[in-house]
């Protein structure tokens, strides 16, 4: 039984471990994608932070600006068709949007476990 002074454990939210396979198929998705090289590049960085992100949300699930920053990394990759001018290329376009709408989502759905895990931090001595 847990209680608000136990410690959150590390490497257990179900959360950042999507957020980590999210930002891998990000990176990895110009393999099956037809893709121009900034395409590929900004599939390749935004997935790596994302999945960075995640494994710095699952070592250290206390600390609540990794959520926020794993949500603004899900907006900018469903905006990023726009922003790099990749509308046009289907796979690529519906992968951003997927995966970038999913990362938002497990971000949304993290802040509170990540909120609950920084006040029992907080409250240890």
């Amino acid at each position: 039984m847990s209680d608000m002074t136990t410690p959150a454990r590390a490497w257990t939210r179900w959360q950042d471990w999507a957020e980590v396979v999210l930002g891998v198929v990000a990176v990895l998705s110009p393999l099956w994608l037809d893709t121009t090289n900034p395409v590929t590049w900004t599939l390749i960085i935004l997935g790596a932070l994302i999945a960075l992100d995640g494994l710095f949300s699952l070592a250290m699930p206390g600390v609540v600006y990794g959520e926020y920053v794993q949500i603004v990394l899900g907006i900018l990759l469903f905006i990023s068709p726009w922003v790099m001018g990749f509308t046009d290329m289907t796979g690529a376009m519906w992968s951003a949007f997927i995966l970038g709408a999913l990362t938002l989502i497990m971000g949304l759905a993290a802040l509170p476990a990540a909120n609950t895990a920084h006040r029992g931090m907080a409250g240890q001595h």
